[in-house]
């Protein structure tokens, strides 16, 4: 099975989203597509007079927030990439964590600070997503969850990709982002080892944004997925990239 998350930034552009549809539609096997929507988020809360806060890099999610968040992934987002795959032929289904209670959050306790409404994976219900697999439909999953106490959560788009991935036990998680990959003197590292990605951080190779999308890989392989890869779209096509497995 194949969990592919698709990140925020590049998700408004009309040729990106054209692009994935075609991807995706050239897969051999149905996924579970998980996107996010940061950018649109930011612009919205600006038009709208909300600041957008952060604490360690994730965003700060009060109640006037998260109706933003939701109407941003699980609305506008959300619709644009099912509409983009049912375009290239692809059967899909747009749906969030909260849709059968499919993906159930808590509140994420941060020591730096009250984060609000945002939220950590606890548990996934492997056989919502089974089943539109088994009937060859892509599940395109929102990361907004339903809380035990019927509340919903703000959660990073990469974590639930990665719990996904790991109660399933998926073959492959891919993350696609702006980047083929983990470069190196920039040039690409097609094959890492858990060990190598953790000496290419302590020696500044890995650096930045890249670091919490390797972090989220290694939890990844940990929890039993066979392999993450990272790559962009292009590489998402022609099944290039940087593929880190467990030692």
């Amino acid at each position: 099975m194949l969990v592919i998350k698709v990140g925020g930034n590049e998700i408004d552009d009309p040729v990106f989203i054209a692009e994935m549809g075609q991807a995706i539609a050239a897969l051999p096997v149905a996924p579970i597509l998980v996107h996010g929507g940061g950018k649109e988020i930011r612009e919205l809360q600006t038009r709208l007079g909300v600041k957008p806060q952060y604490i360690d890099g994730l965003r700060v999610t009060d109640t006037e927030s998260l109706d933003i968040v939701k109407m941003v992934v699980a609305g506008r987002v959300n619709k644009r990439v099912v509409a983009s795959l049912g375009k290239a032929g692809v059967d899909a289904f747009g749906m969030s964590g909260v849709d059968r209670s499919a993906v159930k959050a808590e509140k994420l306790l941060h020591p730096s600070g009250d984060l609000g409404l945002v939220g950590r994976v606890v548990s996934v219900r492997t056989e919502v997503f089974a089943r539109l697999l088994e009937d060859n439909v892509t599940p395109v999953l929102s990361p907004i969850c339903y809380g035990a106490d019927g509340s919903i959560f703000n959660v990073n788009a990469d974590h639930v990709a990665q719990a996904v991935a790991i109660a399933i036990q998926a073959d492959t998680l891919v993350f696609v982002s702006n980047v083929p990959g983990v470069l190196k003197d920039d040039t690409l590292l097609p094959h890492l080892t858990t060990a190598e990605v953790e000496q290419l951080i302590k020696t500044g190779v890995i650096k930045d944004g890249m670091i919490p999308k390797v972090r989220s890989a290694l939890e990844a392989v940990n929890g039993g997925v066979a392999a993450v890869k990272i790559t962009n779209l292009v590489g998402l096509k022609a099944g290039t990239g940087t593929v880190i497995v467990a030692e």
